[in-house]
């Protein structure tokens, strides 16, 4: 089994178009060997995501909770508090981490996944 690079450029993209391209490399879907319960190998490098395209609507509007699983647990945060708290690879990492099938290999394939600034 072969591994493959893939680089992707965000500048001037959507975050969404970003990541699912991330996430169909990481499954190996693109692969005419793609079989779903192995990680093919493809290692992902997202890179100037700091210039990706993402609206200030989506800024104000995307939410993310969090569980702890006890009463009154619940916590949310907007897009643009994330990105303060965390930067903007963690917008990333995150759209691509719901794109990807939520079974075993889902770590696996998201330690194959880099994201720079």
């Amino acid at each position: 089994m072969k591994t493959t690079k893939h680089t992707i450029d965000a500048k001037g993209k959507k975050l969404g178009r970003v990541a699912s391209e991330a996430a169909t490399y990481l499954m190996g879907k693109n692969d005419p060997e793609y079989v779903r319960n192995k990680v093919m190998g493809a290692e992902v490098h997202i890179m100037n995501v700091s210039l990706a395209d993402i609206t200030e609507k989506k800024l104000g509007e995307k939410i993310y909770k969090s569980y702890s699983g006890y009463p009154g647990g619940l916590k949310v945060k907007s897009m643009e508090k994330k990105i303060s708290e965390k930067g903007i690879t963690e917008a990333f990492k995150l759209a691509v981490h719901g794109m990807l099938p939520s079974n075993r290999l889902r770590n696996t394939m998201m330690k194959r996944l880099t994201i720079s600034e």
